[in-house]
């Protein structure tokens, strides 16, 4: 069949107007901003470091203890203390299968207790709260009446599992209540309500948030010795790592350039440093730098080849492209448009190498196949939603959402996100993928639903194929603030199950890639909470500039 590309007819090209990007590359090659002695940073914080440690070895309240791990988590500096903070929680955990009742009479320190010990995937039952329930099982006025511990019992709700109605019924009570005590708060608690109240400490990504708790730490005028070394420590380590970081995206934004996308491809996305930004959220440990360096590639292209499917390419050359990368052969692409030509060739190339970089530095034995195949399962998926588009075809919520999770980006940057966060340990571990999909199910899910809410309103004044609202609204006839509220309360609950996924004593093994995929619906709020952070790049600037180039 003779394709569109070779006939003489004219093809009239959609155009999305995105607006172009905001990050010149000669700033983003300018950085660090900040210069600093990078030996005077290591040596005190090593000595800091020190501090710490004898700190876990020093005989302390329960209590005592929970919050300086909490404090760690919050500054960005567990990852410092690993071992410390799983022997601490290990022997609270004994402690508390021993005597169940430890902390009972606390709702602060029982909800504090309860949420990191889950969090560091210690089982450990909802009933701990049931001493503050009335004997209705709804909770008690008269013994939750601390704000401090309202917080805290509204922030463990949030790792609750499907079931666990206490937990549920925890949320309810403890929202209502901050959210009528807020007007009288000042000060520290108002702010920590207003930033809880937004979105849960759960939800959140945990290097993003360094700096607003550093800054609630440092407001609060009861800061004592503890804290000060924490919060000093937290500042070196924020410098230094965010060097990394930035050396990181400098290279990143070399290869962007030397691939030469941008100015062949006008019609497409120019986003390197949100994708970068992506994979810096997904994993900020600076000894994971190939990791997110691979990310960041992957992502650029993945929007890119969006942008070609949604927007820009006939439906005759789309089926022609996905043909071509289910086939991975750079030498059969001569009946493609030249546009397409130009995107295989760097899709081809880029892939190829990055495969053999994880083998080189992972050990596995075949990468790439695996890279290949999910390319493929992603075009395919794309296709079926220009499909849809070209037919005035309006799916289901459930048809949609069976390739939504797909075209989402998620499955391809899932796959690649296993070999290059997890090291090889057998050969078993290569076909945890083809007999695991599913694990991935929810996380991508997530990321679609949120992007649809927060681009919905752009894509239908284009014209583009039916979001999650559209398919919904026609599927249930409602208007599109039902459609929304219903989005919305399927959200809610799909990171439920996620947490199900996380928390998992099953999870452990995988420890690394779980939590990669768990911090898939915190990127996608990061990214869709105030508008569309890869269409409208200054809804994310901020963010971008606090984490990335803003010295602390």
């Amino acid at each position: 069949m003779k394709s569109e590309a070779s006939s003489n007819t004219v093809l009239e090209r959609r155009s999305a107007n995105y607006k172009p990007n905001v990050w010149k590359y000669d700033f983003i090659q300018s950085l660090p901003v900040t210069i600093f002695d990078e030996e005077e940073h290591k040596n005190r914080a090593e000595k800091l470091k020190e501090e710490v440690k004898l700190m876990f070895g020093k005989s302390m309240e329960v209590l005592a203890k929970l919050e300086l791990i909490d404090i760690l988590m919050k500054l960005g500096l567990s990852i410092l203390f690993e071992k410390e903070i799983m022997e601490a929680l290990d022997s609270i955990a004994a402690s508390i299968k021993i005597n169940n009742h430890t902390l009972e009479e606390d709702l602060y320190a029982t909800a504090l207790c309860f949420r990191l010990l889950r969090l560091h995937g210690h089982e450990i039952s909802q009933d701990i709260f049931r001493g503050f329930t009335d004997g209705h099982g709804s909770f008690s006025t008269s013994k939750c009446r601390d704000i401090k511990g309202l917080i805290e019992l509204f922030e463990a709700s949030h790792v609750a599992l499907e079931g666990e109605n206490i937990l549920e019924e925890a949320k309810g009570f403890s929202n209502g209540i901050l959210r009528g005590a807020y007007s009288a708060l000042d000060g520290e608690l108002a702010a920590k309500v207003a930033h809880i109240l937004e979105l849960p400490t759960h939800w959140r990504l945990d290097w993003f948030q360094v700096k607003w708790h550093l800054k609630m730490y440092e407001r609060n005028k009861g800061i004592n010795s503890t804290t000060t070394i924490l919060c000093e420590l937290a500042k070196l380590n924020f410098i230094m790592v965010q060097a990394t970081h930035q050396n990181e995206l400098k290279e990143v934004s070399r290869w962007w350039k030397n691939l030469g996308l941008v100015g062949k491809l006008n019609f497409a996305r120019d986003r390197v440093v949100e994708s970068f930004m992506t994979g810096l959220g997904l994993v900020s440990d600076p000894k994971q730098s190939s990791y997110r360096k691979w990310f960041a590639k992957a992502i650029a292209l993945v929007i890119v080849i969006d942008d070609i499917y949604d927007v820009y390419g006939s439906l005759e050359e789309l089926q022609h492209f996905t043909d071509a990368v289910d086939r991975w052969d750079s030498m059969e692409i001569q009946h493609l448009p030249e546009y397409m030509k130009i995107f295989f060739q760097a899709l081809y190339d880029t892939i190829n190498e990055i495969a053999n970089e994880i083998q080189h530095e992972k050990g596995w034995n075949q990468v790439l196949p695996y890279l290949k195949k999910v390319w493929a399962d992603h075009t395919k998926a794309l296709l079926m939603e220009a499909k849809w588009y070209n037919e005035g075809y309006i799916p289901s919520l459930q048809e949609y959402l069976s390739i939504g999770w797909i075209t989402s980006g998620c499955l391809v940057l899932g796959v690649l996100s296993f070999f290059s966060i997890m090291n090889k340990v057998s050969d078993d571990m290569e076909h945890f993928l083809e007999k695991n999909q599913q694990i991935m199910h929810d996380p991508c899910t997530i990321v679609r639903l949120w992007n649809d809410l927060s681009t919905s309103k752009a894509e239908i004044e284009r014209g583009d194929a039916p979001s999650v609202i559209q398919c919904y609204m026609r599927e249930a006839n409602v208007s599109e603030e039902m459609a929304r509220n219903h989005i919305t309360d399927l959200i809610s609950k799909t990171l439920t199950k996620v947490n199900g996924l996380v928390l998992a004593p099953s999870a452990a093994s995988m420890k690394p890639f779980v939590n990669v995929l768990a911090n898939y619906p915190r990127v996608a709020y990061c990214f869709y909470q105030d508008g569309d952070g890869f269409g409208v790049q200054e809804d994310l600037k901020s963010k971008i500039v606090s984490v990335l180039i803003e010295p602390m």
